[in-house]
């Protein structure tokens, strides 16, 4: 009855992705926009471009920050005994 510690893992995990995914889509962002402040200085003459590797590269590195940083948390969790959880809450 209840979550099994597969669904916990997988919670937790899931969390850690969500998180990391959103930092990278606000860190491209932030990117995309001091490219187009740099860009818009006069006296600026170095074209600033951010491509779609690098997009996707960026993804692909803070997901597997992610998932490496948020596996040993998560296995800790799943672990845990759900009474001594609440007991300190």
């Amino acid at each position: 009855m209840g979550a099994h510690d597969r669904d916990i893992l997988v919670q937790f995990l899931a969390e850690a992705l969500v998180l990391c995914i959103i930092g990278g889509l606000l860190g491209i962002g932030l990117s995309y926009g001091v490219a187009a402040l740099l860009t818009a200085l006069p006296g600026f003459s170095i074209a600033v471009t951010i491509d779609a590797a690098s997009v996707v590269m960026a993804m692909g590195v803070a997901s597997a920050a992610a998932i490496i940083f948020g596996l040993y948390p998560a296995i800790r969790a799943s672990r845990l005994d759900p009474v001594e959880a609440l007991r300190y809450e």
